[in-house]
């Protein structure tokens, strides 16, 4: 099975109605941040499907997947790498998490970043150390940036609370709302796990911090809450 073997497979998924609703979803137009993206015009579940189906082809098709122009084909590739690294022993789980990061100009949508980064990366890490998280936060690509905050995903499922805190804040003030709809969406997790560790932070940042990612953090709190952090 080759990567255009798989790819005909997802064509026969494709709809006319999605192929022409994806490109606008994920805001495909000039100057917007999937510029120049295309689609076929298949649903997750469908991707999904084929990716499992699939997730013992040779790895050369992976990465010919994965560096398709095709969206729908990158996230296949995502998908078979995460449905490898749950099965894989500790030294394919690194070389897995490797690859990945040395691809990451190709996990280039937000659907990418968060369908896979928090089942590789962030998993990988969960008993490592994490400082590559703070580099992809330095980085100059946004989808670097959103990995280390979908990564941290895997840390706050557990409890583990310190990364996603530190990380938010080192990447308070990004310009973008995609990093603010990711930021304020795990401190809405870690705070389901600690919610007097979110208010701390809260207390400290909620003047300074972006609405959107304001209003994702404390979307479970009671109104009378809301109503208080959301006071300039």
């Amino acid at each position: 099975m080759t990567a255009k073997d798989i790819q005909k497979e997802l064509e026969s998924y494709s709809t006319q109605e999605k192929k022409e609703f994806l490109p606008y979803f994920f805001k495909t137009g000039k100057g917007q941040y999937g510029e120049g993206d295309r689609f076929i015009g298949v649903v997750v579940p469908d991707t999904r499907k084929v990716a499992k189906k699939y997730k013992d082809i040779p790895f050369p098709e992976v990465t010919k997947l994965l560096e398709s122009e095709y969206h729908e084909c990158r996230l296949c590739a995502l998908l078979i790498l995460v449905e490898r690294f749950k099965k894989a022993k500790e030294t394919e789980r690194k070389e897995i998490c490797d690859y990945y990061l040395s691809k990451t100009r190709y996990i280039n949508n937000w659907d990418l970043v968060d369908l896979s980064a928090k089942d590789i990366v962030g998993e990988y890490l969960v008993d490592k150390d994490r400082s590559v998280l703070y580099i992809l936060a330095e980085s100059t690509l946004l989808w670097d940036q959103r990995i280390s905050i979908l990564a941290t995903f895997a840390f706050i499922r557990r409890g583990d609370l310190d990364d996603i805190f530190a990380l938010s804040e080192k990447l308070l003030c990004h310009k973008h709302d995609l990093m603010h709809k990711a930021i304020g969406w795990m401190l809405r997790e870690a705070g389901k796990k600690d919610k007097d560790k979110l208010c701390s932070f809260l207390d400290r940042f909620h003047k300074e911090m972006p609405r959107t990612m304001l209003r994702y953090s404390i979307e479970k709190f009671q109104p009378e809450e809301r109503a208080h952090y959301m006071k300039k």
